[in-house]
């Protein structure tokens, strides 16, 4: 009775009418009423609020209807995964589902969308819009000098100290100028909460020289992570080695000590970079670190450091000690070349051995290669070699064997049985090879048991017949324990540090003279 052509334009029409123009839509009014104005949908505490009403409802409904275990166990999943969902696109989602099924917008919500599909393309534009909105909240250098600026010229000086203050008035009035010279934007930053965040004098003062610090390092890390979330494709809050290295390689043009890096060895050196935030943000070694970590780790502010000039700002050592220094990064890369005499790319043991002159004992090398260097695709003995990424991780450790994070990396190596802790014997066998180099050196004969009872003496072990890494970490002496039972020169260094001592102090000294 029908015609193919009659159906043809049936479908048609029906089609238009099912999908109207996106002006139209009443899920696409809401969003834009939302994200414009606040009004209407409400704050964004309503609009989470309302989302999680609406996702109880529906996982209710769903638990009434069946009693299938697997459909509970999805429902568990969905859980567990809604913990990790970016909000603004739980925002996008909520808007959808006033109009459509809810369960729609909840599979764009936890399904990872296909690679070119809508979904995906709608969770960017999200993203993107909300990124957007909050970097334009932010104050940019001009505000920045300009708050400076007000600051300055409201401010009382103390008479006897000089330092420029304000109190709780001084500070409403300087909010008011900023804000008439520079916008709302500045309003936040001037609550009588991060007032009272700041030491007072007996006057009831701020000074405003950390308050404006204040305002400039949150700016600062502001900015930063509104920079790795661009970078983070997935939404989850991570960053992967990849992505960091981007990042990284985006601030190169920006750090004045990093102006003059050879492109040639900018990537090596975002590798070099990268590789210290996650030997600190990425215990786990997933690889991925968490941005908010990398914001409150020292590595960043370590890294932000190459913003002053080096000439006039930063001495050679000071360079040699910053990891992220042009100077270290060469140096590690040096270090690794001058490491592999048959220029394979990657550390035998053999090779390993020469690290630090030969002074690290055997036993410790073959432990580093049993714990922390993957095996070879043939899954032999003798193809296991250690990449230069797992050298970064090596020389990070002996570099900052004192911190948590090192400690746990040469504790691994240390507890020989693999038992969570050491025992007198596993101290014997560590400091036997330290012993044989000690005399092969030409010091003095000495007792291995009046080092392994000095060693317990320093670390006070809560159980008297074995020390554990919480021990270590406890005392405050792990590193030097560490550097007692795997380095020659580690030893020496404890068993001469009266005199070294003395040493850094005669300099001056001599200098009067």
């Amino acid at each position: 009775m029908y015609s193919g052509s009659s159906d043809g334009e049936s479908h048609d029409t029906s089609t238009q009418r099912r999908i109207p123009p996106a002006s139209s839509m009443l899920w696409v009014r809401n969003l834009r009423r939302y994200i414009g104005s606040g009004a209407g949908l409400g704050s964004e505490a309503l609009m989470v609020s309302e989302f999680e009403s609406l996702r109880r409802r529906e996982s209710c409904s769903r638990y009434s209807k069946t009693s299938n275990r697997k459909v509970r166990k999805q429902a568990r999943y969905q859980a567990s995964t809604r913990r990790h969902v970016p909000l603004h696109y739980k925002m996008f989602v909520f808007a959808f589902s006033r109009h459509y099924p809810f369960n729609l917008a909840w599979s764009l919500l936890v399904q990872k969308p296909e690679e070119g599909s809508i979904s995906q393309r709608v969770q960017r534009l999200a993203k993107y819009r909300f990124l957007k909105k909050q970097s334009d909240l932010l104050l940019n250098s001009d505000d920045l000098a300009a708050m400076w600026n007000c600051l300055r010229e409201n401010c009382v000086i103390d008479d006897g100290t000089g330092a420029e203050k304000m109190n709780y008035e001084d500070f409403c009035h300087i909010a008011s100028v900023c804000t008439e010279q520079i916008g709302p934007k500045c309003r936040r930053f001037f609550s009588p909460s991060n007032f009272m965040k700041f030491e007072k004098d007996e006057a009831g003062r701020i000074a405003i020289l950390p308050f404006y610090l204040y305002v400039m390092r949150t700016v600062s890390l502001t900015q930063a992570r509104i920079d790795m979330s661009e970078l983070d494709e997935d939404s989850d809050g991570f960053l992967q080695s990849q992505e960091m290295e981007s990042y990284i390689s985006g601030l190169i043009p920006n750090l004045a000590q990093l102006r003059d890096m050879p492109d040639a060895f900018t990537n090596t050196y975002c590798r070099i970079a990268s590789q210290k935030f996650f030997f600190f943000c990425d215990p786990h070694r997933r690889g991925k670190a968490c941005i908010k970590k990398i914001l409150l780790s020292n590595c960043l502010q370590e890294l932000m450091e190459l913003h002053q000039e080096s000439e006039e700002e930063v001495t050679d050592t000071e360079q040699a000690e910053n990891w992220f220094s042009l100077t270290s990064a060469q140096r590690i890369c040096d270090m690794f070349l001058a490491l592999d005499k048959d220029c394979s790319g990657s550390l035998s043991k053999q090779e390993l051995k020469e690290y630090a002159d030969g002074t690290l004992t055997e036993i410790f090398i073959e432990r580093v290669f049993d714990e922390h260097v993957r095996r070879g695709k043939s899954g032999s003995g003798n193809s296991r070699e250690m990449d230069f990424d797992s050298f970064l991780d090596f020389v990070l450790a002996l570099e900052n064997k004192d911190t948590p994070e090192g400690l746990t990396y040469l504790f691994r190596c240390l507890d020989l049985q693999g038992r969570g802790f050491l025992t007198t014997a596993d101290i014997h066998s560590l400091f036997r090879d330290v012993h044989q180099k000690w005399i092969e050196g030409g010091n003095y004969e000495l007792c291995i048991e009046d080092v392994r009872d000095e060693i317990w003496d320093m670390v006070k072990p809560s159980d008297p017949l074995k020390i554990t890494l919480d021990d270590l970490l406890g005392c405050k002496q792990g590193g030097t324990v560490a550097s007692m039972l795997i380095d020659v020169r580690g030893f020496w260094a404890h068993d001469n540090r009266e005199n070294l001592l003395q040493e850094e102090e005669e300099p001056p000294e001599e200098e009067s003279q």
